[in-house]
């Protein structure tokens, strides 16, 4: 027996290159295009939620799969760059999207070792897991900097 759920989000044009999100949890917001693409500066760009998406799944993911591997985890910050290809005939893909997660992990007694182990696993699993990163086609590539501290 499979499982489902739905997820929905409403966009509006606005005039120009110009957009309005509702998305189904609530928020909503302003969207163009990026400039690149006749669109707007320093507002919501859908290349932005495709980057986004992917960052915000495999934290969260990364998150659950740092309690299930008991990680004290005290911070996590991750930089996301989605790389973008414009093929001969203007079609385009993004290619890959590269993570770099910094994550301090108390060890709390626990050798680094272990701990390190534990981080690896985590983020396997959080990269395995997230849905996501299951459902696009682009390379994700996670360069973790790992800092294990002795308490928190």
């Amino acid at each position: 027996m499979s499982n489902t759920a739905v997820y929905h989000t409403t966009v509006r044009w606005q005039g120009e290159h110009w957009g309005h999100i509702v998305m189904g949890n609530g928020p909503e917001m302003p969207f163009s295009a990026p400039p690149d693409a006749q669109g707007h500066e320093n507002v919501f760009t859908p290349e932005d939620a495709f980057v986004a998406a992917v960052n915000t799944c495999i934290m969260m993911m990364f998150i659950w799969a740092s309690e299930r591997f008991k990680l004290d985890l005290q911070q996590y910050e991750c930089r996301a760059e989605g790389t973008k290809q414009i093929e001969l005939d203007r079609t385009e893909i993004f290619t890959q999207v590269k993570l770099w997660p910094h994550i301090r992990i108390a060890a709390n007694g626990v050798k680094s070792e272990i701990i390190e182990a534990r981080i690896q696993k985590a983020l396997q699993s959080a990269q395995k897991y997230s849905l996501v990163a299951n459902s696009v086609k682009s390379d994700i590539i996670i360069e973790p900097t790992i800092e294990i501290v002795a308490a928190n």
